[in-house]
């Protein structure tokens, strides 16, 4: 085994126990502030319900959201997940492979920086510097999203597009391309680099799969399954592509305010210091992701611009694979040289990791409550009350814990509709169905206003089946009728 341990690359083996280490802690973490109550049916209890449902050979149409789970997002790479819901079913599944997929990420950094630089040691910098970027911890701890295999997946995509691993890199492409049909905003970018700098015919390939990809997805798979290839055209300022295109020629001022409003200056600090913007000085493989960080900050939706949210792992590969490619291409020494550089990036990254990734000791380490807290103990005895098949409306941080059965609901839907549906239309409205099918309501013992204002509605078709100091389960009496809205 000594003899083993020394033929191999001591820095990919400490890499390794870095990543086994990463994985136990997070998945750790993310775990128990889940069963803390620290997660909510978007995007933590939606998931979980919709894979189980594949995992039972049903339709994936979600409940707590009112639309099909592979018409939402087209992440088809959730299949990967499947078989485990056969054998151990559990929220551990989505939070440690989570942990585990964005961890293994930083193998092909490691590769590729040991290659570039020529040392184990600044490999392995590189290898944590990846996992501690704050958008790569801040889409871990966000709940659950598919969007995480990308943390694995475009690394792959770079290391061997950069190394000439062709094999390696198709098999990245389409895993990427599965993960979501966004995606061509780094694919599209990648493979027009390789046919600048690598092989053209490949890159085209790479280009036109992942446009053809994103179309299919957008406007077949998703428009089959909802109704319409994107919900999401809302988040194009002033009003829609013409609206902007509009108003870049009629009101300037109006569109440079916008790119610099809501904190998105910040938002790209945030994204580029960690590196200490060493990219820029050689900025060919960085550029792969600037196509997203721009419709990030082109975007309406608050959260796209704002590090802490899963939108932005996706842009950290390139950016930290074009440091290494800049750093490498510099002179060894020197006040110019990359002596200086890689100190420069050391530096950010340890500056940035503390104030901005949710690391131990660091500040924006979040607070949550634990498994055992009264509120979620309490809360565990109540869920423990409801019948495994039982139709169910609960508290939104119940609804995760109640996902594997056909209907779940988060209250007020359905008596209600709230958050459901793929548009605006049921918004406020009662889904007379739904409604008459719920045979349990699982609520807060004190009940916020508006939740009381709902739940009063309704009160007299139910009773009391279980109580404790801090949740109510309510059973629905079928002697009375389901009252109306008002």
């Amino acid at each position: 085994m000594k003899l083993w341990l020394r033929s191999r690359d001591p820095g990919l083996l400490a890499l390794f126990g870095i990543i086994v280490a990463f994985t136990v802690y997070y998945g750790s973490l993310t775990l128990n502030i889940h069963h803390g109550l620290g997660t909510a049916a978007y995007d933590s209890g939606l998931y979980d319900q919709g894979v189980w449902l594949l995992s039972r050979f049903r339709s994936p149409f979600v409940t707590t959201m009112g639309r099909n789970l592979l018409g939402d997002h087209a992440s088809f790479i959730l299949l990967l997940l499947v078989p485990l819901y056969w054998f151990a079913p559990g929220a551990w599944i989505l939070f440690w492979s989570q942990a585990a997929v964005i961890g293994l990420g930083a193998i092909p950094v490691y590769l590729y920086a040991r290659e570039a630089l020529r040392s184990s040691k600044l490999a392995l910098f590189f290898g944590v510097a990846y996992l501690v970027h704050p958008a790569v911890l801040g889409a871990l701890l966000e709940n659950y999203h598919p969007d995480s295999f990308l943390g694995l997946f475009v690394p792959i995509a770079l290391w061997a597009a950069l190394s000439r691993r062709w094999g390696w890199y198709t098999c990245a492409v389409v895993g990427a391309l599965l993960v979501k049909e966004d995606v061509a905003l780094v694919i599209v970018p990648l493979g027009l680099w390789v046919a600048a700098r690598r092989d053209r015919r490949i890159g085209v390939v790479t280009a036109g799969a992942a446009v053809l990809t994103t179309v299919i997805a957008m406007f077949v798979v998703m428009r089959s399954l909802i109704g319409v290839p994107t919900r999401n055209a809302w988040r194009i300022p002033f009003g829609g592509p013409s609206g902007f295109l509009s108003a870049v020629f009629t009101r300037p001022r109006d569109v440079a305010s916008y790119f610099t409003s809501e904190g998105r200056p910040w938002y790209l600090l945030q994204m580029m210091f960690p590196m200490g913007f060493q990219f820029l000085r050689r900025p060919g493989v960085a550029v792969v992701s600037a196509l997203v960080l721009f419709t990030n900050v082109f975007s309406t939706y608050w959260y796209q611009f704002h590090v802490e949210y899963h939108y932005s792992i996706v842009a950290v590969p390139a950016l930290v694979f074009g440091t290494i490619w800049a750093t490498s291409h510099l002179p060894p020494t020197g006040w110019r040289g990359r002596r200086i550089a890689l100190i420069g990036v050391m530096a950010a990254t340890g500056v940035s990791a503390f104030l901005w990734s949710p690391i131990p000791l660091g500040r924006s380490f979040p607070t949550f409550w634990a498994p055992d807290h009264p509120v979620a103990v309490a809360a565990r005895e109540a869920v423990a009350e409801i019948p495994e098949s039982a139709v169910v409306a609960a508290h939104f941080r119940l609804t995760p814990h109640l996902a594997y059965r056909d209907e779940i609901y988060q209250f007020p839907t359905p008596f209600r509709a709230v958050l459901y549906g793929v548009g605006l239309e049921l918004e406020g409205t009662r889904l007379a169905e739904r409604a008459e099918r719920v045979e349990f309501l699982v609520l807060q013992r004190g009940l916020s206003q508006e939740a009381s204002d709902d739940f009063v509605v309704i009160k007299d078709a139910f009773d009391e089946y279980f109580s404790n100091e801090y949740w109510i389960v309510w059973q629905r009496d079928r002697l009375t009728a389901l009252p109306p809205l008002p």
